[in-house]
């Protein structure tokens, strides 16, 4: 059994050691299949990919008239997410992108720099810092003059958001920005959930109704009730507004006359697996029990 595997799920689910264990078995080794094992048998909350964060680096936002871009830029250490020269580099990948009309991470890398291409760029400031860097991601929004952006950069740069809305105005758009970043939704709104995301989260949720020997009537109301809940945990329109719980987060866009067309939310690390260490030691413990 992979200890670090174990690890991982227990980190993420905060189900038992054993639990963990007969989990990764029952799913051959997948971490999301065990984790869904675990919620339904009722022993774990659910546990989002997001939630894996291992990476250092930053993200920042960058708007330039009606074009705007985000982009996330990893190192291996805090201490060089923190050096002025990586802080400089990634706001220049930033600048980068919003000059220039890239669709692709290949695109992006072969913009021109001073060194040759931004491909070039990365290359020489690993060797200079010491360090890999890799330029994660980004996206690239334009609008009209009838939308406006919205943006904000949290810790320095860990979490970054930039968001789009018609109408309404700037102010409303940092505010939807600035919600986004504390409540981590995934999606605007629940038609861009993916489908199977959804049959997969209705599946947990039958399974937990039945479980708790619900008749079948019963556990079809309950997970109707349920599946609202999760779309109003990862949609950004349902989520309540952090500044009044008494409106969601696009009722308020709305009172100011707008809506959201799109928002992009990057959090350093995020969906990056890290290696743990120090968990052999756990194991042998349990083990001699």
């Amino acid at each position: 059994m992979n200890t670090s595997l174990i690890k991982e799920l227990r980190d993420l689910s905060g189900a038992g050691l054993m639990d963990c264990k007969k989990a990764l078995e029952a799913s051959n080794n997948d971490i999301d299949e065990a984790i869904d094992y675990l919620r339904k048998k009722g022993i774990s909350k659910a546990a989002k990919k997001a939630d894996r964060v291992a990476a250092e680096g930053l993200s920042t936002v960058v708007i330039d008239g009606n074009n705007a871009s985000i982009v996330e830029v990893n190192c291996e250490t805090d201490f060089v997410a923190k050096n002025e020269k990586f802080v400089n580099l990634v706001n220049k990948i930033a600048e980068l992108i919003v000059k220039n009309d890239v669709k692709t991470m290949e695109e992006a890398m072969s913009l021109s720099t001073e060194e040759g291409t931004l491909n070039d760029t990365i290359v020489n400031f690993t060797a200079t810092i010491g360090e890999k860097i890799s330029f994660r991601r980004f996206a690239r929004l334009s609008k009209t003059d009838s939308q406006n952006f919205g943006s904000y950069i949290h810790m320095g740069g860990r979490i970054s958001v930039l968001t789009l809305l018609e109408g309404a105005d700037e102010e409303t758009a940092k505010d939807v920005s600035m919600h986004a970043a504390a409540m981590r939704p995934s999606y605007v709104k629940r038609e861009d959930v993916p489908a199977e995301e959804v049959e997969r989260e209705t599946s947990v949720l039958k399974e937990q109704a039945m479980n708790e020997g619900k008749p079948a009537e019963i556990a079809e109301k309950m997970v109707n009730g349920r599946i609202n809940k999760f779309y109003k945990e990862i949609c950004l329109e349902e989520q309540d507004f952090v500044k009044d719980s008494d409106m969601t987060v696009g009722a308020f866009v709305k009172s100011k006359n707008g809506s959201i067309v799109n928002m992009v939310r990057f959090e350093v690390g995020e969906g990056i697996e890290k290696k743990e260490e120090n968990f052999a030691e756990e194991v042998m413990n349990q083990i001699k029990g």
